[in-house]
């Protein structure tokens, strides 16, 4: 929606994983560099746990994009809470074998003759699998038995897996001890760090196109930072609700108060109670006017905390309270209501103003057409 009001070839914030937007943070390069030690090892588990959105498919992703198609053959599997068989079938369906009937004998068979028919002609596999805290210890046993296949000194199949912090949990068991020793790297992907958003925000930008259109006023990235904790999906959910902001004001110039406003709307939209600032999108129709401000409840004296000062009625016995919070929830809630209404009239105008525009001119066109004609 905004790329093509800023110049932008594609969307530069999208939240599907992209090796082609791949930042190298400091922890991402580090994180790297124990992924390729991994791989030259060439057998056993490489580990990458990080926070959700940390980056982590990202990062393989790109690790993945730089092999040699030649001598590596990838699947990649997306677990959920699977058995051991199950899991099974899943490694053997992204390898593109039949799993159709088959039994788990007939599975491993398959699986052993494609993995060492690959090492026969210099090819090694490796498996992704992403989202491995879903995984059973018994699945994840499964996984370990596949790195049993071994013809000559090197192992056929490589695994990684990926997961959120609470996998090393899992890695903890007691039943998981030979898989543990079986793990020739681990590393886990921490945020980015506070002077590294600038350098994350412009390389994605950069990517599709971007020439300073919107200009970025430097405080922004500081107001970045405090909003997302350097987590970079995060920073690209932001990011995409900013340009929108930008697009609907026709905005050439965003700055650290345009990223509050929408952290504050994406706060809102979680939960309406959490904050009385008005969406940032319908500011782009109209200003909604500030809520009333309730009368503040008179200060405590400070030689006698437990006493009510005088005139003033316990919160706890006036039977309006409730009434009155009630009231105010339903208000913010309506204000959101309204605010969201708003910026949809102010997309319509817009998008009815392209479509005039463009109307004149094919009818400006056509109008030459015929006196050249």
């Amino acid at each position: 929606m905004y790329e093509s009001f800023y110049g932008l070839t594609a969307a530069p914030f999208q939240l599907s994983p992209d090796h082609r937007f791949f930042f190298e943070s400091s922890v991402h390069r580090t994180a790297l560099a124990h992924l390729t030690y991994g791989l030259a090892q060439g057998e056993g588990f490489i580990i990458v746990t990080g926070e959700v959105g940390a980056g982590k498919t990202t990062l393989v992703g790109h690790l993945f994009a730089t092999l040699d198609k030649q001598r590596y053959v990838a699947a990649r599997v997306v677990s959920t809470q699977l058995g051991g068989d199950d899991m099974l079938r899943m490694v053997a369906a992204a390898f593109g074998l039949p799993i159709a009937d088959a039994s788990k004998a007939a599975l491993l068979r398959q699986m052993e003759s494609f993995l060492l028919a690959n090492q026969a002609m210099g090819k090694r596999c490796l498996l992704v699998v992403d989202e491995a805290q879903n995984l059973s210890v018994a699945a994840l046993e499964e996984l370990r038995m596949l790195s049993n296949f071994q013809s000559g000194a090197q192992a056929p199949l490589q695994s990684f897996l990926l997961g959120q912090p609470q996998f090393r949990a899992t890695l903890a068991s007691p039943d998981l001890d030979q898989l543990r020793q079986r793990v020739i790297a681990s590393y886990h992907l921490g945020p980015l760090a506070p002077g590294e958003i600038r350098a994350y925000v412009e390389h994605r930008l950069k990517a599709v196109g971007w020439n300073g259109d919107p200009a970025l006023s430097p405080d922004l990235f500081a107001a970045i930072h405090a909003a997302t904790h350097g987590i970079p999906r995060r920073i690209n959910t932001l990011c995409s609700r900013l340009f929108l902001l930008g697009y609907l004001e026709e905005m050439h110039r965003l700055d650290g108060r345009h990223v509050e406003r929408v952290a504050d709307e994406l706060r809102a939209e979680l939960d309406p109670s959490a904050t009385r600032a008005v969406p940032a999108a319908a500011t782009a129709a109209r200003d909604l006017p500030p809520p009333a401000e309730t009368p503040p409840v008179a200060e405590m004296s400070d030689r006698s905390a437990d006493a009510t000062p005088r005139g003033t009625a316990d919160p706890a016995e006036d039977p309006r309270a409730p009434i009155t919070s009630e009231l105010v929830i339903l208000s913010e809630r309506v204000a959101m209501l309204e605010a969201g209404l708003a910026a949809q009239r102010a997309l319509l105008d817009r998008q009815e103003r392209w479509m005039l525009e463009a109307l004149g001119a094919a009818t400006a066109l056509l109008d030459l057409e015929r006196e050249a004609g």
